[in-house]
Parts: structure tokens; sequence; C-alpha cells
């Protein structure tokens, strides 16, 4: 029996991108700051959708407000990144109080879809 070839998960250096993976957290007791730039932050994640390849809120129960984010980015550099974080209504707007950035390998080979 041969055994199965192994790949790196990071290896798309033949692409000029790079998966990260963002986790925001929103600034405590900020729900109605949320509610009001609401409107602005999806409209311009709508016109990031080429780089901002999937994005949503993150809540402690399915009713609750909102306590951060979690995007999944598409892009050459970590700088690439940090500028699109820079311009995001909720930054803009003082909603983020911190947010992580990790480099992200998609595991298994299908195509994300929900």
């Amino acid at each position: 029996m041969t055994a199965p070839v192994v790949r790196p998960l990071t290896s798309n250096a033949h692409e000029d991108w790079t998966l990260f993976a963002v986790r925001f957290e929103d600034r405590p007791g900020c729900g109605e700051l949320r509610r009001t730039l609401l409107a602005a932050h999806l409209a311009w994640a709508a016109t990031h959708a080429e780089v901002l390849r999937v994005a949503g809120s993150l809540r402690t129960e399915p009713s609750a407000t909102p306590v951060g984010g979690l995007w999944v980015v598409r892009a050459p550099n970590r700088a690439a990144v940090e500028a699109l974080i820079a311009i995001d209504p909720f930054t803009v707007g003082g909603l983020r109080a911190r947010w992580d950035i990790w480099y992200w390998s998609k595991a298994l080979p299908q195509p994300v879809s929900f």
C-alpha cells in the first residue's frame, strides 16, 4: 500500500494571495453603536467581497447582540488585511475593541458553500 501524498497546508506559493482568519471583539456595551453602523458596514463589506470571502458576527446565543465578528480574507499579505480593517465602518466608527489576524490554511479540498 502506498502512503498518501501529504502537501503542506500553506502551499499556495503559485498564487498571489494568502488566506487569513480575522477574529474581532467589539467594545463591551456597544450594541447600539453596532446597530447604528451596521448598514454602512454591510454596504462596505459588499464592495469588498472579492477579498472578504466569509464574514459574519459572533454571538454567545443565536438571539444575543453580537460581541464581535469573524472574517476569512483572501489577500496578498498581512498589511493588506490590516489596511482593509482600518477602513471598515465598524473600525472607523469605534466599535472594534481589538482583533487578531492569523494566516489560515483550508484543510479540506472541497469548495466552501453554505
